[in-house]
C-alpha cells in the first residue's frame, strides 16, 4: 500500500535522526555551543528534503520548513529537522495528505506497480513495462478529469479516447505538471510502446526499473 510504504520511509528517517541527535556534543567555555556530527547531519538533511520533495513537492511549506529550521548544524537543528519529520509523519499517518487527493486509486496502481516490479524481478522486463505503462496511462487520464481536460476526440461523429500522449500534452499545457514532466512522462510512454510492439532490445531491464520507481513517484507528487 502506497501510505504503508510512505510511513516505513518516515520512521526510517526519524531512526536516521534520532542518530544524528546521538551525536551532540558541546564545545564548552564561556561560549557553549551544542553540534551534531556534520556528515551525518547532511546526510540526514539530503535523504529527508528528498522525501518531502517526492511526497509533497518542492513548494509546499513541508520542503521550506525544513530546508530552513534544518539548515544547520547545530543540535538544534538536528531536533527541529527531527520535530518536522515526526509532524510529516504523523499526518501521512492521519490521511491528511493534501497532495494525495487520489489516494485510493493511487494505492490500487501501487498494487499494480508492485506486480510490475514482481515481473521484472522474476525476469519478465516487457510484459513489466508494459503493465507499468497501463497503469501511467491511467493515471494521466484521472488527472485529465480532474482537471477539466478532455479525454475524448471526436472522429467522424464518434467519440473515441484520446491518445496518452495527446492528454500528456494538454496537461502540461494546463500546468497540471512541468514540461519536464511531460517529457519524462513521453519518454515512460515510448518505452511502453516499443514493449508492446515487440522492441525488446532498445530498452534494458535497468530502465524498466527506473521507469516503475519514477512512475510511483510521479503518482504520488501529482496527484488527481
Amino acid at each position: 500500500m502506497l501510505t504503508t510504504r510512505l510511513l516505513k520511509r518516515a520512521d526510517e528517517l526519524l531512526v536516521m535522526g534520532n542518530a544524528v541527535l546521538s551525536t551532540a556534543y558541546s564545545t564548552g567555555g564561556q561560549y557553549n555551543i551544542d553540534y551534531v556530527e556534520s556528515a551525518r547531519m547532511a546526510g540526514f538533511r539530503s535523504a529527508v528534503l528528498s522525501f518531502i520533495h517526492r511526497t509533497f513537492g518542492q513548494d509546499h511549506p513541508h520542503f521550506k520548513e525544513f530546508s530552513t529550521k534544518a539548515g544547520r548544524d547545530f543540535r538544534s537543528n538536528a531536533e527541529q529537522g527531527v520535530a518536522i519529520l515526526q509532524a510529516i509523519r504523523d499526518e501521512i499517518a492521519g490521511g491528511w495528505l493534501s497532495t494525495i487527493k487520489g489516494l485510493v486509486a493511487a494505492e490500487l496502481f501501487a498494487d499494480f506497480l508492485s506486480m510490475a516490479e514482481h515481473l521484472l524481478e522474476t525476469g519478465y522486463k516487457d510484459p513489466a513495462a508494459v503493465m507499468a505503462g497501463s497503469v501511467l496511462e491511467e493515471h494521466i487520464r484521472q488527472l485529465c478529469s480532474k482537471n477539466q481536460v478532455d479525454t475524448e476526440d471526436e472522429r467522424d461523429g464518434k467519440h473515441v479516447p484520446r491518445k496518452a500522449d495527446r492528454m500528456n500534452t494538454e496537461l502540461a499545457k494546463a500546468d497540471v505538471y512541468t514540461k519536464l514532466d511531460q517529457k519524462q512522462v513521453t519518454a515512460w510512454l515510448d518505452l511502453r510502446n516499443h514493449a508492446a510492439h515487440g522492441k525488446y532490445d532498445i530498452y534494458s531491464a535497468e530502465q524498466v526499473r527506473q521507469m516503475i520507481a519514477g512512475i510511483l513517484e510521479f503518482m504520488v507528487r501529482v496527484a488527481p
